[in-house]
């Protein structure tokens, strides 16, 4: 038991200083950011009050709780110190929420805003920030967020268990994880989103909606269907969603607005869909696939057995999904 403590005591400590090192180097990236662009900013008038607010969100309170965090650990006081931190740790979901919108203004600022556009090269070009710009540091808080929930993780399996600090760090671990999961969830989001446009723009006019609330993208193929009666295979274009899967074709290569676009053929719903393999169980060539609805049966045909064993993986989860 001895042994084990020990060792549990070494690789803390060991943590516990790669922590501090690693929070000193953030701070000091923080640092180039508030110093050199939001206090030069604010003083300047170059930006109005509320787009330096946008670019930058809570950056300031953001670097507060950081500092006060280095000062604990100095100290070697780990539990209160990370405890003390729990309660800032909402700054970064806010942070996530606001960086497509400061992304957005930073880029529209730069296009538009001439004297800005020539602080930021000639910030950028000092040596403090090593060839790195401005957008490269304004991504720092949410790689950090994610290197903190495994040096807090690291620093709970370290501690000695059935302790008060092993029970702080636990919640320590809980909030960071949460928040983390709250992070992800916006960039799911907004990636999602992004899908959705892409595909509604791929599709010629407006006649198929994609963009609809609650609907998230799961994947697109060309897919052979077999016709029922004995016609050649036709070659479609097959965008799977949470509740639709939507048959698309090429337009015409010559037509002068939508070349390069597809034309959507059918909208079918899931929620009323059954999914069975017809063949493509053994490792032969291809397989082939029968999507049931209430009105029509639909066979899906693949020469390429893992992308048909893909397919059927993907549609009857999205079957369950538009079926719950």
């Amino acid at each position: 038991v001895e042994d084990q403590r020990a060792r549990w005591e070494r690789k803390r400590s060991r943590t516990a200083k790669e922590l501090l090192e690693t929070e000193y180097k953030y701070l000091e990236q923080l640092d180039l950011v508030l110093t050199y662009f939001v206090t030069i900013l604010k003083a300047k008038g170059t930006l109005k009050p509320a787009v330096l607010e946008t670019i930058f969100g809570p950056l300031e309170p953001l670097y507060s709780a950081s500092h006060v965090l280095s000062l604990h650990l100095e100290k070697g006081n780990l539990a209160p110190g990370l405890e003390n931190f729990c309660q800032s740790l909402d700054l970064y979901g806010h942070y996530a929420e606001n960086l497509e919108q400061a992304n957005k203004t930073l880029k529209e600022q730069v296009r538009k805003n001439k004297s800005f556009r020539r602080f930021k090269k000639l910030q950028e070009s000092r040596p403090q920030f090593q060839g790195r710009e401005l957008e490269d540091l304004l991504a720092l808080p949410l790689q950090r967020l994610h290197q903190y929930k495994h040096f807090f993780r690291d620093l709970l399996e370290n501690t000695t268990p059935d302790t008060a600090e092993n029970q702080k760090l636990a919640k320590t671990v809980k909030s960071v994880c949460e928040v983390s999961h709250w992070v992800q969830d916006i960039f799911d989001k907004r990636e999602n989103s992004l899908q959705l446009l892409r595909v509604q723009k791929l599709l010629k006019g407006q006649k198929t909606q994609v963009l609809t609330p609650g609907r998230w993208y799961i994947r697109e193929g060309w897919l052979l269907v077999v016709p029922s009666k004995g016609e050649e295979l036709k070659r479609r274009m097959f965008f799977l969603f949470s509740d639709i899967l939507v048959a698309a074709k090429p337009c015409h290569p010559l037509h002068l607005m939508n070349s390069n676009k597809l034309s959507c053929q059918a909208v079918y719903p899931l929620h009323q869909c059954s999914v069975d393999k017809v063949f493509g169980h053994t490792w032969s060539q291809g397989g082939l696939l029968s999507l049931s609805f209430p009105h029509k049966t639909l066979l899906l045909m693949s020469s390429n057995q893992q992308e048909i064993n893909d397919w059927y993986r993907s549609l009857k989860a999205a079957v369950r999904w538009a079926s719950m």
